[in-house]
């Protein structure tokens, strides 16, 4: 049988996500994202199409690259203003009984003890529907709204590894399972022999007692992961349960995720205990040729000027210091040398100006974009998956909720039917929807249940 393949939403509880701009397209419900109805609406719209889980990004500064302020980001609404992703789970899960949730919060600035009992608490209140997207915050803005100077890359790795450490003692170790006797008889709620302090001391935290919150349907949320470079693999294939890689066509996702899958076996793992997700944007009509004049149409609304200030906070690389129409040099600077390496592999017949890259990334980010009828979409979306050894997609938009809904409306039907995308959970939490139904714990040969 052909791999079932995992549909996952990639959102933001922002107004401008992956496509700068598009809240001004007159469809778009984007500036909504204060609006608890609009989600309650789009996390029931995301089970009717049997969506594994809305993945929830988070930043904690502003892109301010671009020109060497965050007017650009504040001016064209990206990801700023942006509100706490935590606080809309437990309403989404409300009007749910399937649909999982995955959100982001950073091993750089958040502190494990409290941040293990709030995950807790979600999992509680989901009945085991709730994932952890950990990420090592590379923003400069952030690190300086923290009162902290930006660690080393390798650094904020390594202070990842003992926060996983930490979480992994107070999920998994702090409380017996059998802990909580609700002994009516005898007057015993816990039985304080079951609870055990962590006593944890390392370079970066010190955390003595036991996590507040009883343990959890899931225990540890499922943990997902999106490391890029070397050191990101290496973290990813050894914690990560769920992983999102960027990847620019399908013969280059089978290199990345044949190490990843590799990397994993080397830690101890098995080769398919990592699901990897690839990000896409669907522009989606009747017919290819609508289509494509409805991405036509979506490009007229896009902001070039957001999308430096998305490019500029994602590489570091300020474009308003080059002619936005004069092709980069390679020894301009080595970010431009790494800007063109990306650039290059999408298609080295060209050369590429600041305007240029501006309006590949305006709709999607610089993720690929499927354009076409649902037959398309749904051909490219398979293509995708089975040439570059991934187990899913994470799903982007340009306009919100229409894209999202139309891919409900149309794609999934169709891949459906194909036998590619289930037609009901399989399983009651988001670790089985991964794992297979039955697994709600993290596996045996996972780092977390062997952390003392």
């Amino acid at each position: 049988m052909a791999k079932r393949i995992g549909l996952n939403a990639f959102n933001m509880t922002a107004a401008s996500h992956q496509s700068p701009g598009m809240w001004s397209h007159p469809a778009s419900q984007a500036h909504r994202y204060k609006d608890l109805d609009y989600w309650l609406d789009l996390a029931r719209t995301l089970e009717r199409g049997r969506f594994d889980a809305l993945f929830l990004a988070d930043v904690l500064g502003p892109y301010d690259v671009y020109g060497g302020t965050p007017a650009a980001a504040l001016r064209t609404g990206l990801q700023i203003p942006a509100n706490d992703p935590l606080q809309y789970i437990s309403a989404m899960a409300s009007v749910t009984s399937g649909l999982g949730f995955a959100v982001t919060a950073s091993a750089t600035f958040e502190h494990p003890y409290p941040l293990a009992r709030r995950l807790s608490t979600l999992d509680h209140l989901t009945k085991g529907r709730v994932g952890w997207n950990v990420v090592t915050s590379y923003l400069p803005s952030a690190s300086r709204n923290f009162g902290t100077g930006p660690l080393a890359h390798d650094d904020r790795y390594e202070l990842a590894e003992e926060f996983m450490s930490v979480m992994y003692k107070l999920w998994e170790k702090s409380w017996d399972d059998d802990a909580v006797e609700l002994d009516r008889t005898g007057g015993v709620f816990v039985n304080p022999d079951k609870v055990h302090p962590i006593h944890h001391e390392g370079r970066f935290f010190k955390v003595d007692g036991f996590n507040m919150a009883e343990p959890s349907p899931q225990r540890t949320p499922v943990i997902f992961q999106a490391g890029a470079s070397s050191r990101g693999r290496s973290f990813a294939a050894k914690h990560g349960e769920g992983l999102f890689v960027n990847v620019l066509n399908s013969s280059l996702s089978r290199a990345i995720t044949g190490d990843i899958r590799d990397q994993a076996e080397a830690a101890g793992r098995k080769r398919d205990d990592v699901k990897i997700y690839t990000i896409l944007t669907a522009v989606i009509a009747d017919s290819d040729a609508e289509a494509e004049r409805k991405y036509r149409e979506y490009k007229e609304y896009a902001s070039q000027e957001g999308a430096m200030a998305l490019f500029g906070g994602f590489s570091g690389l300020d474009l308003a210091k080059f002619d936005k129409d004069s092709p980069l040099s390679p020894g301009s600077t080595n970010a431009i040398q790494t800007v063109l390496d990306l650039f290059t592999k999408l298609d080295s017949s060209r050369q590429w100006t600041p305007a240029d890259i501006a309006d590949h990334i305006s709709i999607g980010g610089v993720e690929p974009v499927l354009v076409g009828s649902p037959e398309t979409v749904a051909d490219e979306i398979e293509r995708w998956i089975d040439e570059g050894d991934l187990d899913g997609i994470n799903l982007s938009y340009a306009v919100t909720p229409h894209d999202i809904e139309a891919f409900v409306d149309t794609v999934v039907p169709e891949l459906q039917k194909r036998g590619r995308v289930w037609k009901d959970y399989e399983g009651s939490t988001l670790r089985e929807y991964l794992s297979g139904e039955g697994n709600r714990r993290l596996s045996s040969n996972h780092p977390g249940v062997s952390v003392f």
